[in-house]
């Protein structure tokens, strides 16, 4: 049984990360959080301790981390003997943070793909060009680790192999939902880093179609689904992490990702792209400093962490899963409401946050127990299903199944 956690980042994700680990101490052992910001990690222990989500007394402290350091994070690994590493940090993080893990032997989990800052939206499958390439080092170290294991990517990964496993004899399609139909009440703010969510957005859009890739433009297909709870949202086709591993792991030859947008937000992101404020490349003012102005327009834009105690609304995020079974046509959605209120009151972060950070801490919890620690590199359709849903339901995020008329709890 592996013991010992080492966050990596002090965000909203990581704020989650942190209560959730704290509510299961009992299990994952003593507790740390790194980060280049120390105060962000303390504010994040105090919260722990004023909502009391530690089950038991134990150890949580607090470091300064430069991530980007291999042989710092090694360091502070064997100091703090962690034995599982959960990076909620900046996706720019993760090859350095793997070879930590690599080096000291311990369990490497994340929630999203790495990227080179200077490049956005490389040639897919994204998978293959940093994480895939180093899986053999992974197994001849006999190091577990777990990619992608937030909501989406994670969950949904897990939602589409419980329905390759048990729903369908063969897919045809899956399209992964995904709803914010919350308000925060700023004029403009983004839920998750402005840095990582605009670049998201800013190159082409790759979708897995007749079992090939296809490339369309930001905000070029549209739409509208009826969802349970949130009702018709309309979305936009983009380009997302778990598209990547699903159209390699899984046989189905359509996979598409269709994220909601309001008015506002595309109004606001048209015209920064226009004006060339979301580039990643530097640029020299006419006084001589060199910016880049993505990170300028992050300077400027709230903090996603401050918006969370004036959220209100839910998300809905799923899979909407087509095909056959038993020779007859079949279609599930698979999903979660997730409430921002909710997330609020138990651990000071909102829904976005914590739909990424719970799962996050259910892998560990499956890594500490032997159920995922598979000493190689997997993505989450690649282990099983079931522990992890039935964790994530009693965790707070639990999975719901419509088909046809019918909508009810899943249960394993």
């Amino acid at each position: 049984m592996k013991k010992n956690i080492l966050i990596i980042g002090a965000g909203g994700v990581a704020q989650v990360v942190a209560h959730k680990c704290a509510q299961h101490n009992d299990i994952l052992g003593d507790l740390h959080i790194a980060s280049r910001t120390l105060q962000k990690c303390e504010s994040i222990i105090a919260s722990v301790k004023e909502k009391k989500s530690m089950k038991v007394k134990g150890v949580f402290e607090t470091h300064h981390l430069d991530a980007m350091d291999v042989k710092s994070t090694a360091d502070l690994i064997r100091k703090t003997k962690s034995r599982i590493v959960i990076n909620v940090g900046s996706a720019f993080l993760n090859m350095s943070v793997l070879s930590a893990c690599i080096e000291t032997g311990a369990a490497y989990i994340d929630t999203a793909i790495h990227e080179d800052p200077l490049k956005i939206c490389e040639t897919p499958p994204w998978y293959g060009n940093y994480e895939w390439p180093r899986r053999e080092e992974c197994e001849s170290h006999k190091v577990t680790a777990i990619l992608g294991a937030g909501f989406d990517p994670g969950v949904v990964n897990a939602y589409a192999a419980l329905a390759h496993q048990d729903y369908f004899d063969k897919i045809s399609d899956i399209d992964i939902i995904d709803i914010n139909a919350g308000s925060h009440g700023r004029w403009f703010a983004t839920n998750f880093d402005p840095e990582i969510n605009f670049r998201e957005f800013t190159g082409q859009v790759w979708s897995w179609q007749n079992s090939k890739w296809v490339s369309n433009k930001m905000f070029e297909i549209g739409h509208e689904w009826d969802l349970p709870v949130v009702g018709r949202r309309n979305t936009y086709m983009t380009g997302h992490d778990e598209i990547h591993s699903l159209s390699k792991n899984l046989d189905v030859p359509n996979i598409r990702f269709w994220m909601g947008f309001g008015e506002r937000y595309i109004t606001v992101f048209n015209v920064l792209k226009n004006l060339g404020l979301l580039s990643e490349q530097p640029i020299k003012t006419a006084e001589g400093l060199e910016v880049v102005p993505l990170k300028v327009v992050k300077a400027v834009l709230p903090d996603p962490s401050s918006l969370a105690p004036d959220y209100t609304g839910k998300t809905c995020i799923g899979d909407l899963v087509k095909g056959e079974k038993d020779g007859k046509h079949r279609e599930v959605f698979i999903y979660n409401i997730a409430d921002h209120r909710e997330a609020y009151l138990e651990t000071g972060s909102q829904a976005i946050s914590y739909t990424a950070g719970v799962p996050a801490v259910a892998a560990a919890i499956l890594v500490a127990l032997g159920d995922w620690d598979v000493k190689t590199m997997a993505n989450v359709e690649e282990l099983p299903p079931e522990p992890f849903l039935k964790r994530l339901d009693e965790m707070g995020l639990p999975t719901r199944i419509r088909e046809g008329k019918e909508d009810k709890k899943l249960v394993l």
